[in-house]
């Protein structure tokens, strides 16, 4: 089989749904009689001619007038016109003749048109009109000018978004195609390869089309099966973008020889910006002087569109066109370009810029200049300039072992710098196996941030072992970033076996095994919190397989390891945290001993421990110390510590980086915003980490966020944003393994649930959670999902499955710091409590809220209490709770809430603010229209009971009387009543 077979064409566009209703409204306009104009903008490959193709097949009826430049004939005047009309099926008129003749030709063709208009529709379609000849585009652009929507014309016309060609179509309506977005790039790649191309391929094919649908087919098709299917490596670069880069290059062929030299040099020297930062004026002034140039010669390729500037910044007007620029230049050509840029930066000037410049100009293998590109990506610095010096390093490197070894660690500096395509490309170059442990080690992190956490698991194992003779400082973090995935799929004892191997000391061992690379440097690793940053402690005398919340660890990175040995870089040392251990005061070493005696069954000392770690984390600047302190401060439950710190730590990782820990430094704070009720910052700080978790490639992030997000809608009583939040969480949560963020969508559903009346739903959605056996739910959540389902279960008549959860939630209450648990807990008891304890276990209850603050629970309290008063008929004493419970959810933003304690007053017989007293529902008393309510919504009688604390025998009577007053005969009517009412 030839690789172009296992490719299929198109037959469809992707990602231009917009633009296809836009030309179909066009079209139906026409079909009515009433014409108009669109000029269809767009670079080479996106997509203009085909929806022009599609707006000629989709037209079913009249005339069509449609041609496609043939730039062959842009020097014959009228060439243009007279392809468009010899289109045509049938005689023209007479003024046909004139409109190809340059002196008549604009008004003769406006003529000519409105006559064709008049026999019927017309559709006149010119496909890459720019390359038309100018005495054709003067007189089309003057035509559809005039052109009024009585004359039945629709005119499409298709251009390049260069300013020369499409001048004379200046002042018609225009659209501006842009590239593929991510979702439509990658379904017509599922449709090319039949969906079986392997994701890092997918990755990387992706990147380099950057949205392009005509480039991305053409790499497609120039691969084999086995390398879209991931078996065989990809080549660098990637070909069959020939085609498309030409016609990017075509642009520039006319410019002066000066220009296009000038402009090879600024293509250089952007090659290794950031996209979109432009080449630096200066850099290219000084570059260009040796050579006798001057940055004026490139006046005709600002004239031409190619290039602008900002003043200190020079931009190619796309990026396929200074790719362009750089690959259709001769080879000598560009190393000239690049030593003339390596000579600029010498100086003062960075030095790691001007290594990757020779770096650029050398071909073959080069040791010394491999080891200083290696020794300059160990200097402090922006990680994706490490990861591209690391990478010409490689280049350059003739041993493969090294070679590999430096692949995979830029890799590692792409993943830090938020590229993970980037490092999975870096991956695919490694050739040895396993690359002295540093490979598997950056899939672990990888497939941790946007994968199964099991196989990041097992990965980082591997590179654990496979590093621990020579590399301390990437063990521990290989280790820390396993007991990271371990958390995240619920595996208690791998959590605790992964801590155990933690390394103690931060002294570098000698390397009996595999020679040390020299010159790879360690840069900064830090973890993030797992999934949801976890629940607020663990259970009191829990056994090491029932641990409770908390999140796993975060460790700092440094250290460059040169052919002598591991040293300090100019980064902190992630063992100097590793190895304060329990006397020391690092986070890091703090940290993994309070967890291990925290997993251990010594909760005490593990909180002793964590509590110190919170301290120290007080006194430092670091993310990673910051957000260990945060993490520590949720495992003991002091949610208020954790707030700041998650705060302070947000602020760090936004000053100094790296960029990869963004979405997780905003999860934590969300969700430590969450357990302290401060539901608005909450959302807030998610849907950021949200959008960061998107643009950064970490969809595991982006699951725990919506499973925050669904707990914060769950609150404010968004039942269709808790819905869609909790699928979104649940549908990675499934594929991935993450079993945190899967429980936390459960709980969230489930108090939604409990929010809308539906009790028993939601006791059976809460009950696998909290209960015992392998169907339980993830350590870090039981406990804090007890006080939902304890209160779902009795409201639904089983409150014998819910006295078990109450014991587990006492022995966890007893040894956190969280000071609702107290509160919740006394809840939890009066709901179970016989009738004459019941009464004080609220009132308990209420007196630890007023300790604790938090408007949420306290209201979840204060309702409970007056819907038990009311029940026992002592309705005015129910009628103070149920107010308090009332503008407490109000406070709070609990919408839903806010509602179920407005039902509960109006049923103990007092009015409440908004009240109408209008529609059909004005002559129920308030327990009638409650009860109306809840049929209407499809609830049986019992379920209704259930909800209201009332017997059947109540709903059944109250029921006949609302079917009598409002004059229906069914549920059905009733329901249909209240839909058109409104009410």
């Amino acid at each position: 089989m030839t690789p172009a077979t296992t490719v299929h064409s198109p037959h469809r566009l992707y990602g231009r749904n917009g633009e296809l209703v836009l030309l179909d409204r066009m079209l139906s306009r026409l079909r009515q009689g009433r014409g108009s104009t669109l000029v269809l903008t767009a670079p080479p490959g996106l997509g203009r001619s085909a929806l022009a193709r599609h707006a000629v097949e989709g037209r079913r009826e009249g005339a069509v007038l449609h041609t496609r430049a043939a730039p062959a004939e842009a020097t014959l005047a009228c060439s243009g016109l007279h392809a468009l009309l010899c289109s045509a099926i049938g005689p023209l008129p007479p003024e046909a003749d004139d409109a190809t003749r340059a002196g008549t030709a604009p008004t003769a063709l406006l003529g000519l048109l409105r006559a064709l208009g008049a026999r019927g529709p017309l559709l006149v379609c010119v496909d890459d009109a720019h390359a038309w000849d100018r005495d054709s585009r003067v007189a089309l652009g003057f035509a559809a000018r005039r052109l009024a929507p009585g004359d039945r014309v629709a005119v499409l016309l298709t251009a390049g978004d260069e300013p020369g060609g499409r001048d004379a179509f200046t002042g018609l309506p225009r659209l501006r195609l842009g590239p593929l977005d991510d979702t439509a790039a990658g379904a017509l790649l599922d449709h090319l390869t039949d969906g079986r191309t392997d994701p890092v391929v997918r990755d990387a094919l992706r990147r380099e089309a950057g949205g392009n649908p005509r480039l991305l087919t053409a790499l497609t098709g120039r691969l084999t099966p086995d390398q879209l299917a991931g078996h065989a490596p990809l080549p660098h670069p990637l070909p069959g973008a020939e085609a498309v880069l030409d016609a990017y290059a075509a642009r520039t062929r006319a410019l002066p020889a000066d220009t296009r030299l000038l402009l090879l040099i600024a293509a250089a020297a952007e090659e290794h910006e950031p996209e979109g930062a432009g080449a630096d004026a200066a850099l290219l002034l000084r570059a260009a002087r040796p050579a006798g140039l001057d940055l004026g010669r490139l006046q005709p390729a600002e004239r031409a569109g190619v290039l602008r500037g900002d003043g200190t910044r020079l931009h190619f007007a796309h990026p396929l066109l200074r790719t362009a620029v750089l690959r259709g230049a001769p080879l000598p050509s560009r190393r000239a370009a690049h030593r003339l840029l390596a000579a600029a930066l010498d100086g003062p000037h960075p030095a790691r810029a001007r290594l990757v410049q020779l770096a650029c100009a050398t071909g073959g293998h080069d040791p010394a200049l491999a080891d200083a590109l290696a020794g300059a990506a160990a200097a402090p610095g922006p990680h994706t300039d490490r990861a591209t010096a690391l990478e010409r390093a490689a280049e350059l490197t003739a041993d493969d072992t090294l070679r590999g070894v430096r692949f995979a660690v830029a890799a590692e500096h792409a993943w830090l710098g938020g590229d993970p395509g980037r490092a999975r490309a870096l991956l695919t170059r490694v050739r040895t196996a396993p690359a002295l442990g540093h490979a598997p080690y950056v899939r672990g992190l990888l497939a941790l941030c946007d994968g199964p956490v099991a196989d990041a698991h097992a990965f980082l194992l591997a590179a654990a072992a496979l590093l621990a003779d020579y590399d301390t400082a990437r063990t521990t973090a290989a280790l820390l970033a396993a007991a990271e995935a371990a958390w995240a799929m619920g595996d208690a004892p791998a959590y605790a076996a992964a801590l155990a191997r933690v390394p103690t000391t931060s002294a570098a061992k000698p390397a009996p095994g595999p020679p040390q690379p020299p010159g790879v440097p360690v840069p900064l690793t830090p973890r993030g919190v797992p999934g949801c940053p976890s629940g607020p402690s663990s259970a009191a005398d829990a056994p090491p397989s029932r641990p409770a919340s908390g999140p796993p660890l975060r460790r700092q990175g440094g250290g460059t390891i040169t052919g002598g040995g591991a040293r300090d870089g100019a980064e902190s040392s992630p063992a100097a945290g590793a190895g304060a251990g329990p006397g020391g005061g690092g986070t890091l070493g703090l940290y993994v001993a309070g967890m291990r005696d925290v997993f251990g069954g010594r909760t005490a000392d593990g909180h002793g421990l964590l509590r110190r770690c919170v301290e120290a984390g007080e006194r430092g600047d670091d993310p990673d110390g910051l957000l260990r302190s945060a993490a520590a401060a949720l495992v003991v439950g002091d949610v208020d510590t954790a707030c700041p710190a998650g705060a302070r730590a947000l602020a760090a990782v936004r000053v100094h980086g790296p960029q990869v820990l963004l979405p997780q430094a905003l999860e934590h704070l969300a969700y430590g915003e969450l357990r302290a009720g401060r539901h608005a910052r909450a959302r807030v700080h998610a849907e950021e980490g949200l959008r960061a978790a998107g643009r950064l490639g970490r969809r595991n992030a982006a699951a725990h966020l919506h499973a925050v997000l669904a707990l914060i809608a769950s609150v404010e009583g968004d039942a269709r944003a808790c819905a869609e939040h909790a699928d979104a969480a649940a549908a990675v949560a499934a594929a991935h393994g993450l079993a945190q963020a899967g429980g936390l969508a459960v709980w969230a559903v489930g108090r939604a649930g409990l929010a809308a009346g539906r009790c028993a739903e939601a006791a059976a959605r809460l009950g696998p959670l909290v209960g015992p056996g392998p169907r339980r739910g993830h350590f870090a959540v039981r406990m804090l999902a007890v006080p939902c389902f304890v209160e779902a279960a009795v409201l639904a008549g089983r409150a014998a499955g819910a006295a078990v959860a109450v014991e587990e939630f006492r022995a966890w209450a007893a040894s956190t710091a969280d000071p609702l648990a107290p509160a919740q807990l006394a809840r939890c008891r009066a709901l179970l409590a016989p009738p004459e304890e019941a009464a004080a276990r609220y009132e308990e209850a209420l007196a630890h809220h007023d300790r604790a603050g938090g408007d949420f629970e306290r209201g979840r309290t204060l309702l409970l209490y007056g819907q038990w008063l009311r029940r026992r008929r002592r309705t005015s004493r129910a009628r103070g709770p149920l107010r308090d419970a009332l503008v407490a959810f109000e406070r709070c933003g609990a919408r839903v809430w806010a509602e179920r304690a407005q039902g509960e007053l109006r049923a103990a017989g007092e009015a409440v603010a908004g009240d109408t007293g209008g529609g059909p529902l004005a002559r129920l008393t308030p327990q009638q229209r409650r009860i109306a309510h809840h049929v209407a919504e499809g609830a049986t009688n019992r379920e209704v009971a259930l909800r209201l604390s009332v017997s059947t025998r109540t709903v059944d009577h109250h029921l006949r009387n609302v079917f009598a007053l409002l004059q229906v005969r069914s549920r059905t009517e009733l329901a249909r009543l209240l839909d058109r009412s409104g009410s």
